[in-house]
């Protein structure tokens, strides 16, 4: 009985300590694009780090985008923060991270923020 106390103890002690969040990061190239850029000298420099955020709320998974729209609303965000019309500008480094928070099915609240590297060439 009184192994079952102990442990019913640790259980509950668990459950109230630990957070009702997720944290995802992921670095992927998400420009499928056919440029091709030789970085074999010291022809650019990095000048900036931006980064989009984009937030939706659901309540009984009612409610806010679904997940693609979260994600172009935050990379749409972040290439207007960029300045890529100044000069000759790339962003790399692309990553996206995502949080979910909240005490599912009742309320859940979706982050999605894409950060990225501006780089501009010299040369």
């Amino acid at each position: 009985m009184k192994n079952i106390s102990t442990y019913s103890f640790f259980f509950l002690l668990a459950v109230l300590l630990t957070s009702c969040g997720i944290g995802t990061a992921v670095v992927t190239n998400h420009n499928q694009n056919a440029t091709e850029v030789h970085l074999s000298g010291n022809n650019f420099k990095v000048v900036d780090q931006v980064t989009g955020s984009s937030e939706a709320s659901y309540v009984l998974a009612i409610g806010g985008m679904n997940k693609r729209q979260l994600y172009e609303n935050a990379y749409s965000t972040m290439i207007k923060k960029a300045n890529l019309m100044n000069g000759s500008r790339a962003i790399i480094n692309v990553m996206t991270e995502e949080h979910i928070s909240g005490f599912a099915p009742f309320f859940v609240r979706r982050t999605i923020t894409v950060s990225a590297q501006v780089v501009e060439f010299t040369r």
